[in-house]
């Protein structure tokens, strides 16, 4: 654990206020929630609360299912990182902290393919090196709130992706979304 120097007072309330430059760096936003865990120590320990999380293992059968059946590379992400990366180059992505770009969709429940070229392309993460060409991006609706995405990535030209990769991450976000509902 990093000390940041910052001591707080808890209220009459019990509540205590994480500061701005905290929120900021971690991408905490007003209505986020986080998760409280304790150890044997006395410690309490905040983590921004990641539904999709609980689902980890299960999606990441998922995208290497969808990874295999479509020979692309799949994404499944909550509103802060990549959940679950399977096929060619899962490595780059995996656990990596999501874009601004990405964030946006998720929050505005985009759905759509593009290419490179088109206005709409988005970059995933915010280290992605800008390697892949074509993308179909889904966003993950549970119970009403967007709590993530599943992309498919195409890096090569060998074809253009269409209707049926972006069905394919549509049918999949639905799937997610509806395996957290139960």
């Amino acid at each position: 654990m990093k000390a940041t120097g910052i001591v707080r007072r808890i209220d009459d309330l019990g509540r205590i206020v994480v500061p701005k430059e905290i929120r900021r760096t971690l991408r905490i936003r007003e209505g986020d929630p986080l998760e409280i865990f304790t150890d044997r120590e006395g410690e309490i320990i905040l983590k921004k609360y990641s539904p999709i999380g609980e689902l980890g293992q299960f999606a990441g059968e998922y995208s290497e299912s969808l990874a295999q059946t479509t020979g692309h590379l799949v994404l499944i992400t909550d509103c802060d990182h990549v959940v679950a990366a399977s096929g060619s180059g899962k490595k780059e992505f995996e656990g990596k902290q999501i874009s601004r770009q990405l964030e946006e969709v998720i929050g505005a429940r985009k759905s759509f393919l593009a290419s490179k070229e088109d206005a709409d392309f988005i970059r995933v993460t915010v280290d992605d090196a800008g390697e892949y060409v074509q993308q179909a991006v889904s966003t993950i609706i549970c119970e009403g709130d967007a709590i993530g995405s599943v992309i498919l990535y195409m890096k090569e030209d060998r074809g253009q992706m269409g209707e049926t990769e972006s069905k394919l991450a549509a049918a999949a976000a639905g799937f997610l979304g509806r395996q957290m509902e139960q």
